[in-house]
């Protein structure tokens, strides 16, 4: 029976489910994202359905994610709370308009959310993914330099290594050369301070890395390269995840952050990884005691269920644009689906479910059981270095001669394969950040299913 045939009778649910969990007639069609997409469809790895920690894959196996999907299923796959608000809601309000109209759940959202950050960042201003909410950041940092009477501010700058999204604004100020390099010049006016990996003196730290404080002085060395009246904002992830977690040294982000305020440089955390309880505590800036003036997120703010991100800017930021007449647009800037009713729905079960169950302690409660179970990895053939903070965790690997990424690659494809485990690969790096519903013996598996296919990696 064709999709057009079918009457509710019928089942429409029962239709699309069974789409889901079977072999898809053809795979050309669809251009898979940051994928080998030729290798990936001539032998695919596709799931079906999810719950809690577990994957199933459309034969059947159940799969461990010790990635919560691409960093954001925090709280585990098809909470109850989470659906019944998803379900709910697309039957009673399935979008209203933002623009000079709007609903009430993004106002309801926002005041949750901001009650959550730290300081005084008590302003959202949402979108619907971590790259969205990088560009947006950028632009509110340019807007709220002019507003205040410096609109000559206009320099950016980033990091080695970063990943800052894959808007033309992100690309520009991240750190990734392949993220870039096919795409033409980017922004003007962008530059980049170094990143904070080195294997040499810091491999196989357990937590924060205690060497590289003065690379937070590269930062005043760039400043007066372009002079600090120049420069609009320095954005910085507390944690770089897709890089392959690279940790900042001891007192790296508090040092960031004299900067910046000495120079009136606007400071942006992006956090869409490390935000929602992934290092312990709602973010990673109160894990850290650093405060910067906008915080991007996204990824845990819905665990995963509906695109959403979310901006969160300082008193003294949403101020400058809060001058104008009452008629007035304070920000010409914004997305069809900032609000929507649906994320809404799904964030606010999503921060419920946290609060019950006290997820955002968990990578603190657990984090010396990771790290002592990383760490047991060190010795295995290959293993260059190991690095955890909260419940992320990465591997690295030394590439082998002509083939760099070849080998983690096959680590991660082995774990899928022989040991039903999900994991991130990035170059020869294996990053492992598991839903925060993790208990004991799914960490153990964890690190024994690698221990096992890194053996057997040559």
């Amino acid at each position: 029976m064709s999709a057009d045939s079918l009457t509710p009778r019928d089942g429409y649910a029962a239709h699309y489910a069974e789409l889901g969990a079977r072999q898809p007639d053809s795979l050309d069609a669809f251009w898979m994202p940051f994928t080998a997409n030729r290798a990936f469809k001539a032998k695919p790895r596709l799931l079906a359905s999810a719950k809690d920690m577990h994957y199933t894959d459309i034969d059947g196996r159940q799969i461990l994610d010790a990635c919560a999907g691409l960093w954001c299923v925090n709280a585990g796959h098809a909470r109850p709370r989470i659906v019944e608000a998803v379900r709910q809601q697309i039957g009673t309000l399935d979008f209203a308009p933002n623009f000079s109209m709007s609903s009430p759940l993004p106002f309801v959202l926002a005041e949750r959310l901001a009650a959550l950050t730290p300081g005084d960042l008590n302003h959202v201003f949402f979108t619907n993914s971590g790259s969205e909410s990088v560009d947006t950041a950028l632009k509110i940092a340019l807007a709220y330099q002019r507003a205040r009477g410096e609109g000559q501010r206009t320099r950016l700058i980033g990091r080695e290594k970063a990943y800052h999204g894959v808007g033309f604004g992100g690309i520009s100020v991240g750190g990734l050369p392949n993220n870039r390099k096919w795409f033409g010049p980017g922004l003007p006016g962008v530059d980049h301070l170094r990143h904070t990996l080195d294997i040499a003196r810091n491999g196989f730290s357990q937590g924060l890395p205690p060497h590289g404080l003065e690379w937070a002085e590269e930062l005043e060395r760039v400043i007066a390269l372009h002079d600090p009246s120049t420069i609009a904002a320095v954005i910085i992830e507390p944690i770089s995840g897709s890089a392959g977690v690279i940790l900042p040294p001891e007192g790296y982000l508090k040092r960031i952050r004299e900067i910046c305020t000495r120079h009136g440089i606007v400071l942006i955390f992006d956090e869409v990884i490390t935000g929602f309880g992934r290092v312990g505590k709602a973010f990673a800036s109160q894990r850290f005691g650093v405060t910067p003036d906008i915080i991007t997120a996204a990824k845990g703010i819905t665990n995963g269920c509906v695109p959403m991100g979310a901006v969160f800017v300082s008193e003294d930021i949403f101020e400058a644009f809060d001058q104008g007449p009452d008629s007035a647009i304070d920000l010409f800037h914004g997305y069809t689906y900032s609000g929507h009713p649906l994320a809404c729905a799904a964030a606010l079960a999503t921060l419920d479910t946290y609060a019950e169950e006290h997820l955002f302690e968990k990578a603190i409660e657990l984090g010396d059981y990771w790290q002592q179970g990383l760490h047991s990895l060190k010795g295995l053939p290959h293993v260059i270095d190991l690095r955890n903070f909260g419940l992320i965790g990465a591997i690295e690997f030394a590439p082998r001669e002509g083939a760099p990424g070849a080998r983690g690659f096959e680590v991660f494809r082995r774990a899928f394969e022989d040991g039903q485990m999900l994991t991130r690969v990035t170059g020869d790096v294996i990053a492992l950040s598991p839903p925060l519903i993790v208990e004991k013996p799914h960490i153990d598996r964890i690190f024994s299913v690698l221990a096992d296919v890194i053996r057997a990696t040559g």
